[in-house]
């Protein structure tokens, strides 16, 4: 059994937090900030059970849900792209995914911060698509919606029967965001996972946490992972509820049954 000496344990902390973060921070002056710097970077950052790309989304969506500060979001979108895991282009996508999955103010906190770095690090404007661009009729629109609900989610989507249903879900949510080019699904994955697991509403957690298993998007152990990297952002009462549905739905996918 390997021991770790504190103050190794803080010099590997605060090795690890100057990359993640993309800048050396200040010595830890409070027992929260040498807490993060011990445990938070020095051993969760460092588990191999999960790539640091999917550790960067989960903590960037997190930032901008849970009430972090300007400069601590700041921290992690500089670090991301310091790094190459993550481009400006693909922080754009990921403030329109958290918009649609944790509201508008959220994404738009996500947004801005890929401002600011942006301005810091001199990079000119990125070329934003359309969110459509071909014309289509309604059938069209829900056909579409409907057919990436069934490939995202591995079972089919509701009816259109109210105007959620319609003009949200299928049509915007599934029918246009999902299936834009400049973000992977995986990534996409992640993102919706905090989105979902803010809302603290259960069918939301228990589908979505189904479908990025059963999808094959994550492997029941980089559930784990997801659970315990969004505690530290979150806490871990809402991360207590998010082990239980992995829990649940890891073992009715494993068992090969529907989502219900």
């Amino acid at each position: 059994m390997s021991v770790l000496h504190p103050k190794s344990r803080a010099a590997a902390g605060r090795e690890r937090q100057t990359a993640v973060l993309g800048a050396a921070p200040a010595e830890a002056a409070t027992p929260l900030e040498a807490a993060g710097r011990d445990y938070v970077f020095a051993e969760v950052w460092a588990r191999p059970g999960l790539d640091p790309r999917s550790r960067y989304w989960i903590t960037i969506a997190s930032a901008a849900c849970g009430g972090e500060t300007s400069e601590g979001l700041d921290g992690y979108v500089r670090g991301g792209l310091k790094a190459g895991v993550v481009t400006l282009a693909e922080l754009r996508e990921a403030a329109l995914h958290l918009a649609t999955y944790a509201g508008w103010p959220r994404g738009g906190a996500l947004d801005r911060s890929a401002n600011r770095v942006a301005a810091e690090f001199g990079l000119g404007p990125e070329p934003t698509p359309a969110i459509r661009e071909a014309a289509w009729t309604r059938a069209d629109r829900l056909d579409a919606g409907a057919a990436a609900f069934a490939q995202v989610m591995t079972f089919p989507g509701p009816p259109p029967i109210t105007p959620a249903y319609e003009a949200g879900i299928l049509n915007f949510v599934f029918g246009e965001m999902w299936t834009r080019p400049g973000l992977d699904q995986r990534s996409r994955r992640w993102i919706t996972l905090v989105g979902v697991s803010e809302s603290s509403s259960d069918i939301p957690i228990q589908s979505h946490v189904y479908a990025a298993m059963a999808s094959g998007d994550a492997t029941m152990d980089e559930m784990h992972e997801f659970v315990l990297q969004y505690a530290v952002n979150a806490g871990w009462p809402k991360a207590s509820v998010i082990q239980g549905a992995v829990l649940a739905q890891g073992q009715r996918v494993a068992r090969g049954e529907p989502f219900q």
